[in-house]
C-alpha cells in the first residue's frame, strides 16, 4: 500500500521534471566560433542534419551508413567540417549508432542535458555547438567511454 507521504514525494518529483527539462543543456547557453541564424542553419543543413544538430534530435538506430563505415579516415561535423573522430577510435558497440572510444583533441565539448528527465552527458561540436549524441561509461579500453553519435551529424572523409 502506498502511503500519503510516499505519494506526495512521487508527485513532487514528477512535477519537477518539466522544470528541469525546460532548462535545456549547458551547450545552448555558450557562444561558439561558428554561428549562423536559425534560418541560415536550415539552408545549410539537410532536414535530418538540422533536426539532430540544431534541435538535439536522434536518428533511429541502424539507419546510418556511418555505423558500418570501416575505412581509414576522419569523421567530421556535418555542420562546419570540424574533425571530430579518427576512424582508429571507432568500434562496433552493437547499439546501431556509430560509436567511438575517444574524440580528437579539442574537437568536442560536453554538457549535461535533462531531456529524458535525468542527467545525461551530451556531446556537441566544439566549433558550432551542434548536437552529436551522448557519451556513456560503458565503452572499451583504454578510455572506457562510448561516444554514441548520430551518423547524420557527421560526414566521413576517407584518407
Amino acid at each position: 500500500m502506498l502511503s500519503r507521504r510516499r505519494m506526495a514525494q512521487w508527485l513532487a518529483a514528477a512535477a519537477a521534471i518539466p522544470l528541469v527539462t525546460a532548462c535545456g543543456s549547458d551547450a545552448e547557453a555558450k557562444t561558439y566560433p561558428v554561428r549562423f541564424t536559425d534560418a541560415e542553419w536550415k539552408k545549410r543543413l539537410t532536414p535530418p542534419q538540422y533536426y539532430i544538430l540544431r534541435q538535439k534530435g536522434t536518428e533511429r538506430p541502424g539507419t546510418s551508413p556511418l555505423d558500418r563505415e570501416k575505412r581509414k579516415g576522419t569523421f567530421v561535423c556535418a555542420a562546419d567540417g570540424n574533425p571530430l573522430f579518427a576512424s582508429t577510435t571507432k568500434f562496433d558497440s552493437g547499439t546501431g549508432w556509430p560509436s567511438f572510444w575517444k574524440p580528437l583533441p579539442g574537437a568536442v565539448a560536453t554538457s549535461t542535458d535533462w531531456d529524458v528527465g535525468m542527467p545525461r552527458t551530451e556531446v556537441h561540436c566544439a566549433r558550432c555547438g551542434g548536437h552529436l549524441g551522448h557519451v556513456f561509461d560503458d565503452g572499451p579500453k583504454p578510455t572506457g567511454k562510448r561516444y554514441c553519435m548520430n551518423g547524420a551529424a557527421m560526414v566521413f572523409r576517407p584518407t
